[in-house]
């Protein structure tokens, strides 16, 4: 059982925290800065009111990037830490009477979420390595439509400029391709006898 349970939330400067313990009592509240100076004054704060950090347990909502360096150090320090989809948040939110929404009392309901819900939320929650690797994924693929594209642009550009381009070989190569850079238009292109 977890003796200390937190919630994080991530902003781009800053991230405020809240703690409670097992029994959801409010242990600390406290916002830090959003570098290592932050990190270490949060780690602090936690080992104080959580002692050994394998009985801590945290929280936060996933933010594009800027929880990912918290995240790391966090993990690296050896501590439980999961990232959670904001919508769970949010649904857990709404069932709140409080209607006021600071970053603090976002951290608090994220640490209450995490209390009510710290056995499902394991299963739940994306690891940062999973959640980098599809990241990647989806870089990858719009960076591969994005070359397919270029090349189908090179190839209807060449087809005007340099009409006879595709029956000497692979438009591609390197050879071509610096070829068409010394070469850009049709007004540039050298003479046969420069070939040889």
């Amino acid at each position: 059982m977890y003796s200390l349970l937190v919630g994080i939330d991530v902003s781009k400067d800053f991230f405020a925290t809240a703690g409670i313990d097992s029994e959801g009592k409010e242990s600390f509240s406290r916002t830090c800065s959003m570098d290592s100076n932050g990190f270490d004054d949060f780690l602090k704060t936690i080992r104080s009111h959580g002692g050994d950090l394998s009985k801590v347990v945290i929280a936060m909502e996933s933010t594009g990037c800027y929880h990912i360096n918290l995240f790391s150090f966090l993990t690296c320090q050896g501590v439980r830490t999961m990232v959670v989809n904001p919508l769970l948040i949010a649904n857990y939110a709404k069932l709140s009477l409080r209607k006021t929404k600071t970053d603090k009392k976002d951290a608090m309901t994220i640490a209450r979420f995490l209390l009510d819900h710290h056995k499902e939320i394991s299963r739940l929650s994306i690891s940062q390595d999973i959640q980098d690797l599809r990241d990647l994924s989806r870089e990858r693929e719009s960076l591969s439509h994005l070359v397919s594209a270029t090349k189908v642009e090179i190839k209807r550009v060449l087809r005007t400029t340099f009409p006879e381009m595709e029956t000497i070989g692979d438009m591609y190569t390197g050879v071509m391709l610096r070829l068409i850079q010394e070469y850009p238009s049709a007004l540039n292109r050298p003479h046969s006898h420069q070939f040889a």
